[in-house]
């Protein structure tokens, strides 16, 4: 009589249970067909859930158990009364509902994965300073190569004049001719500075593509997780609803009653910490689209299918083409551009000096005549004797060694950062695929012939529960490693990036005392 009663009280919770509406957009494993239906045991009270209204963008009904959940408010069944038959005076505890913390969120409007890259391109703020110093390298460039500015003075000698009266007034021009083709020389070592700065504005939007991709795909994970814990829940608190219904008969006693609310209460607490990991999953995703006030909203994407790469190809192809490779590269060329304006650093420049003067020396006395207007010029020229730049020579050849190695040292680094991800990668896609087509619908059919075994009275219930929570773990263990496939292969595909709120870095400085017009400051 016990097993027969179980047996109809669940069946027909399972089967009332089967129009569950999930997220649509994750196509899992069939779902077996539900076993027939029985009559239930006179007297029985069953209870009819309500429709569920559940987020969209992820659909886990092939995936789970059907089960239903109300349109609004909590999974709960007002129906239980939480104590002991044995002992009616004995409360087990409240039956408190799991709250709902994305009542609200269910009727936005979906957001996908090009909706947030879009807004970074625009909002976040690296991708606007690495484009920044580009254009400050640009305003270096020009300043470096300006010529300097001329001197205008005056010039006076003998002003008191002594015995033969008058002075020397006058006033002068004088221009540095800069020699050698340094300010030519300068000015490049800040264009390639340029081109170093372009390919590191290249990397930063990389660096945030890859931080949005992989924020999407965890997000979208959390999302389906709280469909699983969701099901989950409402099987617990089924469960619960039976035993209790069970006790009213007679036929469960109160070890029955207090390990189903034990497990009905583990599910609220993993829907709850679920809820809240999408919820965290979401900002975090926000924050790095320069989003700091974005309402939290669904989320549409293909979590079920991560890219298909070969993961070796890519490891060589990020050693070959990744930014980063590419801007050690370029500077090798800027401290050859250093190097080779140091070396013409030692060419002097010529200083010429010209001007007009009054000269009020009396040449003749009676009557009397000045000697008046003449002119004067004057050019020099530094010997470089002891100064020959040999100190930042030896420098700049030591840096280009630098830079070189440089190179090295990053196709290295990239390599040892590269080749876990290959493999982690390789690892969770066989996980995931074995998880989709062996472990979850092996547990899809063992619980399938324990319930039919229960529903002959062959079979006890505890059983059947086992079944089921084995069934939801495997779904979670599906879902952590389709996460982590799509993880490893944006990383690997996106030269492993990251960083996306990171302050873009410049090979030059931020110094504005090069070149300036008051004649100060040389190359920086």
């Amino acid at each position: 009589m016990k097993i027969s009663i179980m047996a109809a009280t669940f069946v027909l919770a399972a089967s009332a249970l089967a129009q569950d509406q999930s997220m649509p957009g994750m196509q899992m494993p069939a779902e077996p067909t539900a076993p027939p239906q029985h009559h239930h045991a006179p007297g029985m009270k069953m209870d009819t859930p309500a429709p569920q209204h559940d987020m969209r963008g992820m659909d886990m009904s092939q995936h789970t158990p059907a089960v239903q959940t109300p349109a609004s408010g909590s999974i709960t069944h007002s129906t239980m009364t939480l104590q002991e038959p044995e002992n009616p005076s004995n409360i087990t505890g409240n039956n408190l509902p799991a709250p709902e913390l994305l009542k609200d969120v269910v009727s936005r409007p979906a957001k996908r994965l090009a909706d947030f890259l879009a807004m970074a391109d625009k909002s976040n703020p690296t991708i606007a300073q690495a484009n920044a110093l580009v254009q400050r390298s640009a305003a270096q460039a020009r300043q470096a190569g300006l010529y300097p500015n001329p001197t205008v003075g005056y010039q006076g000698e003998q002003i008191r004049g002594g015995s033969y009266g008058g002075g020397e007034h006058g006033g002068f021009v004088q221009q540095t001719v800069v020699l050698g083709g340094k300010l030519g020389l300068r000015r490049g070592i800040y264009e390639q500075q340029k081109q170093s700065d372009q390919i590191g504005a290249e990397e930063q939007t990389l660096r945030v593509h890859n931080d949005i991709t992989q924020a999407f795909y965890a997000a979208l994970t959390a999302q389906a997780l709280v469909d699983v814990r969701r099901s989950l829940l409402g099987l617990t608190l089924d469960a619960v609803q039976t035993v209790h219904q069970l006790a009213n008969v007679g036929q469960a006693d109160a070890p029955d009653i207090l390990q189903s609310e034990v497990e009905a209460e583990q599910a609220k607490v993993d829907y709850v910490t679920a809820q809240r990991q999408f919820l965290q999953s979401f900002r975090m995703l926000a924050s790095i689209a320069g989003q700091r006030d974005m309402p939290v909203a669904p989320l549409q994407g293909d979590l079920q299918h991560p890219p298909q790469i070969d993961a070796e190809h890519e490891i060589a192809n990020i050693i070959a083409n990744s930014p980063e490779v590419r801007r050690a590269q370029q500077e090798v060329a800027v401290a050859e551009a250093r190097l080779k304006a140091a070396h013409r650093e030692s060419i002097p420049d010529l200083q010429l000096r010209a001007g007009e003067q009054y000269n009020g020396e009396l040449v003749r006395e009676n009557p009397n005549l000045p000697a008046g207007a003449q002119s004067f010029v004057t050019a020099g020229i530094n010997i470089p004797l002891w100064n020959r730049n040999q100190g930042n020579t030896s420098a700049a050849t030591v840096e280009m060694e630098r830079a070189r190695q440089g190179v090295v040292r990053t196709q290295l680094y990239l390599q040892h950062e590269a080749a876990p991800l290959a493999q982690s990668y390789e690892s969770a896609r066989f996980e995931a695929e074995r998880y989709k087509t062996e472990l979850i619908p092996r547990a899809k059919r063992a619980y399938e012939l324990y319930l039919a075994k229960y529903q002959n009275m062959a079979q006890a219930y505890p059983q059947v529960l086992v079944s089921q929570r084995t069934l939801f773990q495997l779904q979670v263990g599906y879902l952590m490693a389709l996460r982590e496939t799509w993880t490893d292969a944006i990383a690997l595909q996106n030269f492993t990036l990251t960083g996306g709120l990171s302050a873009p870095q410049s090979s030059g400085s931020p110094s504005t005392s090069l070149n300036l017009p008051n004649g100060g400051g040389g190359i920086e």
